[in-house]
C-alpha cells in the first residue's frame, strides 16, 4: 500500500452521504415523502408493540412475534429514515466514521432479525394451521422465547462479524458514499485494502440470512396453502388466502430486495439500484407491516381501541 494512502486513512474521520438525488426540486418533495413514512412507520409499530405487550388477550406466540418485528422496524426506521431526512434537509451530509459503522451495525442486526422473525412467524402460522393439535406443545412460551432469543442472538453475531470485518479495512478515499446510508455494499468499494473476507462473508450471510431463510418461509406458506384448500367453505378459503397473500406480499418484497442488495455486492453493485432496494426494505416495508398485520386483524384493533381509550383517559 502507497503511504500517502495510510496517511489518508489516518486523518479521514468522516464520510460524505451522497443522497437520494442531487436535483433541488425534488429534496423537498422526498423529504415530505419520506418524512410521512417516517412518522406512520414509527407510529404505527410503536402502537402495535404497546398493544400486543399491553394486551393479555394478545400474548400468544403470533403476537409475540409481531410485537419483536414491530420492535425491529422501529430500530430499521429510526436509524435509516431519519438520517435520510436530515440529508434531504439538508442540514449536515456527513457522517463520522463512528456514527457509520454504528448506522451499518444497527441495520446489519434489525434487518437480519427481521429475516428470521418473518419465518419464525411462518412456523408459528404453520403449527397453528397444518398441527393445530400440537400447537400448545411446539409453541409453547418457552419454545417462544427461545426462538426470540435465537432470532436476536444469531443476527447480533452476524452484525458484529460484518461490522469488526468493515473495522479492519483501511479507507483511503474517495470519502464520498453513493447512498443516503451506510451499508455494506456502497462502503467496499471506498476500501484500498484487500475486501475478499468481507465479499465473502457478506455472501455467505446473505446466503443464510435470506435465501434459506426465504426457502423455509416458503415451505411453510405451501403447506399452509394446500391446508387452506382443504377448507369446505368458500368463505373461510377466500378469508384464509387474503391473509396469506398479503402476508406473502410483505415477505417477498422483503426478502427479494436485500438478497439483491447484499448478493450483488462487489463490481455488480450499482448504488442507484441498491438505494432504490434499500428505501424498500428499510422503509416501505417497515410502514406497511403495521398495516397488513394489524389492521386486518380484529384482535389487534381491538387492542388499539383500548389503548386509545387508556392514553385519552389520561
Amino acid at each position: 500500500m502507497d503511504p500517502s494512502d495510510i496517511n489518508n486513512q489516518t486523518i479521514m474521520t468522516e464520510f460524505i452521504l451522497k443522497g437520494l438525488t442531487d436535483i433541488l426540486q425534488f429534496e423537498f418533495l422526498f423529504f415530505v415523502l419520506f418524512l410521512f413514512i417516517y412518522i406512520v412507520a414509527l407510529t404505527g409499530n410503536s402502537l402495535t408493540g404497546a398493544a400486543v405487550s399491553l394486551n393479555s388477550e394478545l400474548h400468544t406466540p403470533m403476537y409475540f412475534f409481531l410485537a419483536n418485528l414491530a420492535f425491529l422496524d422501529v430500530i430499521c426506521t429510526y436509524t435509516d429514515v431519519s438520517n435520510l431526512l436530515q440529508i434531504l434537509g439538508r442540514k449536515d451530509n456527513t457522517i463520522s466514521f463512528r456514527g457509520c459503522m454504528t448506522q451499518l451495525y444497527f441495520l446489519t442486526w434489525s434487518v437480519a432479525a427481521e429475516l428470521l422473525v418473518f419465518t419464525a412467524m411462518a412456523y408459528a402460522w404453520y403449527v397453528a394451521i397444518c398441527q393445530p393439535l400440537h400447537y400448545s406443545k411446539k409453541m409453547s412460551r418457552e419454545v417462544c422465547i427461545s426462538l426470540a432469543v435465537a432470532v436476536w442472538g444469531i443476527s447480533a453475531f452476524g452484525a458484529t462479524t460484518n461490522t469488526s470485518l468493515l473495522l479492519r479495512l483501511s479507507f483511503c478515499g474517495p470519502i464520498v458514499i453513493d447512498h443516503y446510508l451506510c451499508e455494506i455494499p456502497a462502503l467496499l468499494p471506498l476500501s484500498c485494502s484487500s475486501t475478499c473476507v468481507n465479499d465473502i462473508m457478506t455472501v455467505v450471510a446473505d446466503i443464510f440470512f435470506a435465501v434459506l431463510n426465504f426457502l423455509l418461509t416458503m415451505l411453510f406458506y405451501s403447506f399452509i396453502t394446500f391446508s387452506i384448500m382443504a377448507i369446505r367453505t368458500t368463505e373461510g378459503k377466500k378469508r384464509a388466502f387474503s391473509t396469506c397473500s398479503s402476508h406473502l406480499i410483505v415477505v417477498t418484497m422483503y426478502y427479494s430486495t436485500v438478497i439483491y442488495v447484499y448478493l450483488s455486492s462487489g463490481s455488480s453493485y450499482s448504488p442507484n439500484k441498491g438505494q432504490i432496494m434499500a428505501v424498500l426494505y428499510s422503509t416501505v416495508s417497515p410502514t406497511l407491516n403495521p398495516v397488513i398485520y394489524t389492521l386486518k386483524d380484529k384482535d389487534v384493533k381491538r387492542a388499539l381501541r383500548k389503548l386509545f381509550m387508556f392514553l385519552k383517559g389520561k
